[in-house]
């Protein structure tokens, strides 16, 4: 049984469940969506921000001096990343528990977490749509990180993981030109899109890639569309656990570049275009959408460029 923790308690490591394994899932879809193969898986307040060697001293000069806080252990913790992988300069390490983490006892786990590269950034925490407030910790470079930049990030004694930057690509949803901008290694495309239909309209916002998949099945009544549509979409790019994604979609083919009229999810063409985006794009790209209305949340998938670098920092647990 785990033990319940609660406020105050301060036994915060050993109350967790090491035996409980559950990694972050950003699941959902704009259906209920089942992958089916071919997945990839300010300074405001004097805040200390994370460094190649350590934390920015608050107190002026703005010099990294190491932390001295020993590394214990962080049972029920799951990074987001695997070891070797190469991610887009969007992609945030989110850090999740088993358990909720108390209010009080957040500060001591952030100094637990570890991030060496050369990079200003912080943690904070985020409420995840689909766990409890207190079981997700994100770190967030203050701009995307640069392209080739090697990391490591341990959470706790027991877990590190190692991965790399790959090239940009930030690619910018213009929902009301229908078109999507395509930036890579200096190049620049357009490419004709269709999105949501007026009250179905397609979050506004920054959005990472979370994974992908060659075909997912997604099923209207999941997000209360009645039976409007039910069947597999190729070339599925997953953006927001609420279900968004940028897939191939047959009605592109006729409005793409010229009216909006999907369910949410951005459509490209059958001719190809789905299938080349598919095949450049990986987990940490961005995926921007502007001129749409409601800006997706924090924790609904990776949302945390939303957030100004000032609002950001106050989401840490540290003074």
């Amino acid at each position: 049984m785990i033990t319940e923790l609660r406020p105050g308690r301060g036994r915060f490591a050993r109350a967790w469940s090491a035996a409980a394994v559950c990694a972050l899932a950003l699941t959902g879809c704009s259906a209920r969506a089942v992958a089916d193969g071919g997945g990839s898986g300010a300074q405001g307040r004097g805040r200390p921000t994370a460094t190649a060697t350590g934390t920015v001293d608050p107190t002026g000069g703005g010099r990294p001096k190491p932390s001295a806080t020993p590394l214990g252990s962080l049972p029920g913790a799951h990074i987001n990343i695997t070891d070797g992988q190469t991610v887009g300069v969007g992609m945030p390490i989110s850090v999740t528990f088993d358990r909720p983490v108390p209010v009080d006892e957040r500060a001591r786990v952030e100094r637990q977490l570890k991030v060496k590269a050369d990079v200003e950034g912080s943690w904070g925490w985020v409420r995840d749509r689909n766990l409890r407030d207190g079981q997700r910790v994100d770190f967030r470079p203050r701009a995307y990180w640069k392209p080739g930049t090697a990391v490591t990030v341990r959470a706790g004694a027991d877990i590190t993981r190692h991965f790399t930057v790959g090239r940009s690509l930030v690619a910018t949803v213009d929902v009301r030109t229908h078109v999507m901008t395509v930036e890579k290694d200096g190049a620049s495309r357009r490419v004709p899109i269709t999105a949501g239909a007026p009250g179905m309209d397609t979050w506004n916002g920054t959005m990472v890639v979370s994974d992908k998949a060659t075909r997912v099945f997604m099923d209207s009544r999941s997000v209360g569309y009645g039976d409007a549509y039910a069947g597999y979409y190729a070339y599925a790019v997953h953006l927001t656990a609420s279900g968004t994604y940028l897939h191939q979609n047959p009605k592109a083919n006729l409005y793409g570049g010229r009216q909006n009229v999907t369910h949410g999810c951005v459509g490209l063409a059958t001719d190809g275009t789905a299938k080349r985006f598919y095949d450049e794009v990986v987990p940490g790209d961005v995926i921007k959408v502007v001129g749409s209305r409601d800006t997706v949340a924090v924790g609904n998938g990776y949302g945390d460029w939303n957030l100004t670098w000032n609002q950001w920092r106050e989401t840490s647990a540290l003074d």
